[in-house]
């Protein structure tokens, strides 16, 4: 899949203050893509991807939360701190993190352009129920939960891959 690796959360990313927290499962893929690609391009080309509108049309259905191409172009831009089911928790100039609705979910995108290319990093978080920082977690002590995460863990790698795919080629597509 146009070389998406598996990577480490890297320690400067907006998604490491999760990678240590008791409980938290984090991920983090990347690709390089051709040129000098900014974040805003890559978010908007994230989410305007034929893959993920067909998770935005579930989110419509199942959670009534509409969002639109232009919603995610000023998500990108910086114009917009929230989208579908996620509000911004942190931003920088080439990192954004945002959080889902319940809380629950991170999701994670850094741009790093490096010799006339882009690395684009995309990763998440999956936070127990409650989980403060410095707090003991439910889902670090419960062997029900940590098999329901598991047996989620591997659908959610190869989907993320995907995504992150999907977006590589939008960005490298003529025009």
């Amino acid at each position: 899949m146009m070389g998406i690796e598996a990577k480490e959360v890297p320690h400067t990313a907006l998604l490491a203050r999760y990678v240590q927290r008791p409980g938290c499962y984090t991920d983090a893929f990347m690709c390089r893509v051709r040129g000098d690609i900014s974040l805003a391009r890559f978010v908007a080309a994230f989410y305007t991807t034929p893959l993920f509108r067909l998770e935005r049309g579930v989110l419509r259905v199942l959670l009534a939360r509409r969002s639109t191409d232009r919603q995610a172009h000023a998500l990108g831009a910086g114009d917009a701190d929230s989208f579908a089911v996620w509000w911004m928790e942190a931003r920088t100039a080439d990192q954004l993190l945002l959080c889902d609705l319940s809380g629950r979910t991170r999701s994670w995108f850094m741009v790093v352009p490096r010799d006339g290319a882009t690395q684009l990093w995309f990763g998440s978080a999956v936070v127990p129920p409650g989980a403060g920082i410095g707090t003991p977690t439910a889902l670090a002590r419960s062997p029900q939960r940590s098999r329901v995460l598991a047996l989620l863990l591997a659908p959610h790698r190869i989907y993320s891959r995907a995504l992150l795919a999907s977006a590589a080629r939008r960005i490298n597509a003529p025009g």
